[in-house]
């Protein structure tokens, strides 16, 4: 089993040929994709369905040929544990809020209103969905050659049933529904040897994104029995998101005068130009070659130079979402995700300030070792709060959940500037948390026996 060591960090190294390929590898750019969701009829299926699995589910480092880079990744919900016959003494050993799932969470963080879960999508919620397979390419080609093998799989395979599908691909302008660059933050993991996209990042603890190390507490996160099922395993909060693009565009255009004032406001909220340079590093203007950089793009701290949140507000999506070194309430490094966000359906076309009916959006990826205190936390205290920054009752401008009276503080001199008024721009279409495991925890599961 290989282990890789971080470059200057002195931790344990991770079993990385053990680790899924989809829990650590930051995604490929550009990229095309599918999520596909399974119902277990019967246990033995399910299990043979694994064992026809096992040898198209990668695992380790990215391909040195980035034509060939494509994974296929199998994570399962705990009703789809249950559904394989893994034995109770098992299932309880897993965490709260995986057993009980997102759907009986849903107020904690923020999915109420339209986002609740008596308007999502079937079969999100509902309990069938056990199986969850994702796939991620940098090219339609290898995509399709990977899903062919994965298809067969559980084509063969009766009593095991396709209940939802998705594609996901990278739009031509090489950004999301809103028009912003994204995936481009990933962290700086010890004992992987992958680079995080921040060389100002101290490395963080394995154990915050892979169970069976220690984590930033210096302990060993609680892991599922037996030892072969919990080590090398993560966990994944699937949620598949709405935006509201022209809402978005609209409520721009009614709280500025100009296009360049649309421009900055919209930075503003996100925390980045549309190009994907950071407000940190160019407060007045976009600068392309920056936002394309991925060597500087997300090179940067926020307490040094903007501390106060003069360029990049306190407020704003990214820095909510990672606080970085900035001067909060708690302790950021402890609430540190690997976030792998992929679009679906159209794009609105430029310009366009009604809704056109399509459904277009986001499948978010957010993967870690404490669900609640990672995920849970951040959507609960960072997203949909702002007591942690100063600004109570303020929620994330872009992702929080508002119902047109929300606010949001943009610190300006001589007197800061109040947005009111925020719309909800994004609704909660359906997500579910699952269990990622390591290959031979993998191997355990298909081996298991009545």
């Amino acid at each position: 089993m290989n282990t890789a060591d971080s470059s200057g960090a002195a931790g344990v190294g991770v079993e990385i040929d053990d680790v899924q390929s989809g829990a650590l590898r930051p995604r490929p750019v550009p990229y095309e994709g599918k999520f596909i969701f399974l119902r277990v009829d019967d246990r033995h299926a399910g299990r043979a369905l694994l064992r026809r699995l096992l040898p198209v589910t990668a695992g380790g480092l990215p391909s040195v040929d980035p034509s060939q880079d494509a994974w296929v990744a199998v994570a399962f919900t705990y009703q789809g544990l249950r559904a394989l016959g893994v034995p109770q003494e098992s299932l309880d050993s897993f965490p709260r809020a995986f057993r009980e799932g997102m759907a009986a969470r849903a107020e904690l963080i923020g999915d109420v209103g339209e986002s609740a879960p008596d308007h999502w999508e079937t079969p999100f919620g509902t309990g069938d969905v056990h199986i969850a397979l994702s796939a991620l390419s940098s090219n339609a080609a290898q995509l399709d050659k990977e899903l062919e093998q994965a298809r067969l799989a559980f084509q063969d395979t009766p009593g095991v049933q396709v209940i939802w599908q998705q594609e996901v691909h990278q739009l031509p302008t090489g950004r999301t529904t809103f028009g912003f660059r994204d995936g481009i933050s990933h962290p700086n993991i010890e004992g992987v040897g992958l680079p995080g996209s921040n060389s100002q990042e101290v490395p963080i603890k394995a154990g915050e994104f892979i169970l069976g190390y220690p984590d930033e507490t210096g302990s060993l996160p609680p892991m599922p029995s037996p030892d072969v099922l919990g080590r090398n395993g993560t966990y994944v909060a699937v949620r598949k998101i709405h935006t509201d693009v022209a809402a978005w565009r609209r409520y721009l255009r009614a709280n500025t005068s100009s296009a360049e004032e649309v421009a900055l406001l919209a930075a503003k909220m996100v925390g980045r130009w549309p190009s994907g340079a950071p407000l940190t590093l160019t407060p007045e203007h976009d600068d392309a070659e920056l936002g394309a950089d991925p060597h500087r793009n997300n090179d940067f701290l926020y307490r040094e130079n903007d501390d106060r949140g003069f360029r990049c507000p306190a407020g704003a999506h990214i820095r909510r979402n990672n606080p970085r070194d900035a001067t909060i309430i708690g302790d950021a490094r402890m609430h540190r995700l690997i976030r792998r966000g992929t679009t679906y359906g159209p794009p609105l076309p430029e310009g366009v300030l009604e809704d056109d009916g399509a459904d277009r959006g986001l499948v978010g990826v957010f993967i870690g070792a404490h669900l609640e205190r990672q995920f849970e936390f951040i959507k609960a205290e960072w997203v949909n709060d702002g007591n942690f920054i100063g600004y109570p009752g303020e929620k994330d401008p872009v992702a929080g959940h508002h119902d047109g009276t929300g606010s949001a503080t943009i610190p300006e001199k001589p007197v800061r500037r109040r947005l009111r008024n925020l719309p909800s721009f994004v609704v909660t279409r359906g997500g579910e948390y699952c269990f990622l495991p390591g290959l031979r925890a993998l191997r355990w599961l298909a081996d298991l026996e009545d």
